[in-house]
């Protein structure tokens, strides 16, 4: 009986798989920042990791909070969680570790990093795949760079699995890489919905394909014209005249 209904099932399956991994994420892989409850810039630069809690904080709110600190000529601490602000990267890892030793992937992710800067590649893929089955996403894009730079042993499965894991849980960035799979590979339309995906996601760059995909008859009007909307939408959701502030601050 299974071998009867073997290839109809793994049809079937990879139909189910692309009915999730084309489906809309209902918000970026980072989230919102937990004070003031707007969605995170797409733009790393414009928010920062705090290594006490794991709270990535938007610019807006940790400048905010820096400026009342120095008027009131207060101690430095993290904005989200009120611990005092490490004062070097020795003791910005050991709060990381304090936060491992509780499965924080968040924590694990950003040591992976620190590994991976200082050339610790296996350190790296550690830290990342701990926190890639705790389901964070941009430790499962960071997983499929390893694999497409040859950081690890190359393996092609494991690359697209950690792509479109990533891609599901609002990375942009793993959207846009598959984008590019597909399109090298000449399934089109397949490029086409990931850029639809990431354009609505705020991505500037899935825009730009977009738009050269709209140009060669790819995209209906009705399908470029939503992407446009959706784009609009997901940029002006991260904006905030306490984030304008923080960005004339720090120019």
């Amino acid at each position: 009986h299974r071998p009867q209904h073997k290839g109809a099932c793994k049809k079937r399956a990879a139909e189910l798989r692309d009915e999730i991994l084309f489906k809309q994420p209902e918000s970026r892989d980072l989230g919102d920042c937990p004070i003031c409850c707007i969605p995170l810039p797409i733009n790393a630069l414009g928010s920062t990791l705090m290594a006490c809690c794991c709270k990535m904080v938007c610019n807006g709110c940790n400048i905010a909070n820096q400026m009342r600190e120095v008027q009131d000529s207060l101690e430095n601490k993290c904005p989200f969680c009120r611990h005092p602000a490490p004062y070097n990267e020795k003791e910005t890892k050991i709060n990381l570790m304090r936060r491992i030793e509780v499965n924080d992937p968040v924590a694990m992710r950003q040591m992976g990093q620190f590994c991976y800067d200082e050339g610790d590649y296996s350190g790296a893929f550690e830290y990342f795949s701990k926190a890639a089955e705790l389901g964070n996403a941009v430790a499962h894009y960071l997983l499929s760079v390893m694999y497409h730079e040859e950081k690890v042993k190359m393996d092609e499965k494991k690359k697209m699995y950690h792509s479109e894991q990533a891609a599901m849980g609002g990375n942009p960035f793993a959207r846009k890489n598959l984008a590019n799979i597909e399109w090298k590979r000449g399934r089109k339309l397949r490029a086409v919905k990931h850029g639809i995906i990431g354009a609505k996601l705020g991505d500037d760059d899935a825009l730009k394909s977009l738009k050269l995909a709209y140009g060669m008859g790819l995209v209906s009007k009705e399908d470029f014209a939503a992407a446009l909307r959706g784009h609009q939408a997901a940029v002006d959701a991260t904006k905030s005249p306490q984030r304008e502030m923080a960005e004339t601050v720090l120019e």
